[in-house]
């Protein structure tokens, strides 16, 4: 009897599976349908670019011949001559440029990360107008970047400006401070300026998870007397971790790439000179194509290879969690 049913069952299981996986290629046809015409878009827009600076980058193309360039291989990146070695890989000002970019990105996106999480938890609280301070912490992002860069730069100028003209009178500084040309405050100066920028962002997609979490957690915190701080790392934290992880990650893609800000408030200046901000002499001042060509290449690696790991390393996290 028993074999008889399991008889019976196979083909109808086999059926199934079948209905499934027709069911499931028809998905998969009709999301290409969806998505074909955005990747058609971001090919010609994105990806014929990328690709003309990846080839210009194995060049010695430059603003004057870029109609009459040879093929050079690997020599704008690293090459030898007579026993020395040339190249971008070979320059301390691209390395210079790297090291300011990536203590820029972490130091930023750690303060705007602390700072974020600190005002999502304020505006998630319950006062007397929420709405109205929700729309107005949002002024800072909502103004574009090169406006907002040129405003510090005024506010901040020596003889000018309002930051030193309000330090002096409060007597925390006895002279005027040059503080986008002082090499020990410029880089400072732009964290601070992008802190001011971005901590809306941050804010805006930490609040976005706290409104998700259920409220009977942290009643249930309330009635058992749990100290709120240690609710918000227990409960709070975990659970807004993948929204968190999201956010740091936009931030720092975003940090790794900065060029307006510090183009506006600082120019070429070596002290804060960014991967993009190089890029941009080579190309433009030094009208160096290939070299240009080549940095924005690895700048392209780099944040790739950032977005690939941490992709990765949030799947296993995520996998493990699950399991």
């Amino acid at each position: 009897m028993s074999q008889s049913v399991a008889t019976g069952i196979a083909p109808v299981q086999s059926v199934a599976r079948g209905r499934r996986s027709s069911l499931t290629r028809s998905r998969i046809r009709a999301a290409w349908t969806f998505i074909a015409p955005t990747v058609i878009v971001l090919a010609l827009i994105a990806g014929w670019p990328l690709a003309r600076t990846i080839w210009f980058s194995f060049t010695d193309a430059s603003l004057n011949n870029l109609n009459d360039y040879e093929f050079i291989g690997f020599e704008n990146y690293l090459a030898s001559y007579g026993g020395e070695w040339f190249g971008l890989l070979t320059d301390p000002d691209w390395w210079h440029a790297v090291w300011n970019t990536v203590w820029f990105a972490l130091v930023s996106v750690s303060i705007e990360t602390v700072l974020g999480t600190v005002v999502a938890l304020i505006l998630n609280a319950a006062f007397p107008g929420r709405g109205i301070m929700r729309a107005v912490i949002l002024i800072p992002w909502a103004i574009p970047t090169v406006v907002s860069a040129k405003m510090w730069n005024w506010m901040l100028h020596d003889q000018f400006g309002v930051i030193n003209d309000m330090l002096l009178n409060l007597g925390l500084i006895a002279a005027p401070i040059t503080w986008t040309a002082n090499p020990d405050t410029a880089l400072w100066t732009v964290v601070m300026v992008d802190v001011w920028k971005t901590t809306p962002f941050m804010a805006l997609l930490i609040l976005a998870a706290l409104q998700m979490l259920p409220g009977d957690i942290y009643e249930a915190a309330r009635v058992d007397g749990v100290h709120p701080v240690k609710v918000f790392f227990r409960v709070t934290l975990p659970l807004i971790r993948p929204a968190l992880l999201v956010a740091v990650i936009f931030r720092a893609l975003d940090a790794l790439r900065v060029f307006d800000l510090i183009y506006v408030l600082t120019a070429n200046s070596r002290d804060t000179m960014s991967m993009s901000v190089y890029a941009r002499q080579q190309l433009v001042d030094f009208q160096e194509v290939g070299v240009g060509s080549a940095a924005s290449t690895l700048i392209f690696l780099i944040i790739a290879l950032l977005v690939v790991i941490t992709m990765v390393a949030g799947r296993v996290r995520f996998g493990e969690e699950a399991r």
